[in-house]
């Protein structure tokens, strides 16, 4: 059996996927902006559904966002009463908990989001798409115990 030729690598492998990127989110943000909402304020509020109530630090390690990153995307979100932060078990300690009207607009939104999810589908095929999730999760899995144990010299 004769050797398959190795593979021409071709451009900058983070520009292709930023670009990449870039247009998943035009698409996505694109439906979902209808809903008067961004899709990184879907995201919020569904990991405070999922993980909720919830420390500030925890949700944003949890979203691998910065404490600052955080509490900004919070803000239009606790002003239009979509969430609440309250105080925790002590006086020191905060949590953020999604309201029924955060919980009714997060429902809203996730119509929205599977109309985008679908299209996406059947621009690129189940296949594709699948094949897409299985390489970025390996990726993601290969990056993380290859690189975080790297260290700058």
């Amino acid at each position: 059996m004769a050797a398959l030729p190795e593979p021409v690598l071709q451009g900058c492998t983070n520009f292709k996927l930023r670009q990449l990127m870039r247009r998943v989110a035009q698409h996505y943000d694109d439906e979902v902006r209808q809903t008067g909402l961004k899709t990184t304020q879907y995201s919020l509020l569904s990991h405070v559904l999922h993980l909720g109530p919830i420390r500030p630090g925890d949700l944003a390690a949890a979203m691998t966002l910065d404490a600052s990153t955080l509490t900004r995307n919070m803000k239009p979100l606790v002003a239009a009463g979509w969430l609440e932060v309250n105080e925790g078990r002590d006086g020191r300690s905060r949590t953020v908990t999604l309201t029924d009207a955060g919980r009714q607009k997060r429902t809203e939104v996730q119509l929205h989001w599977k109309v985008a999810q679908q299209r996406l589908n059947e621009a690129l095929g189940v296949q594709r798409v699948a094949a897409l999730h299985a390489l970025i999760d390996e990726s993601l899995g290969l990056l993380s115990s290859h690189l975080d144990g790297a260290t700058d010299e």
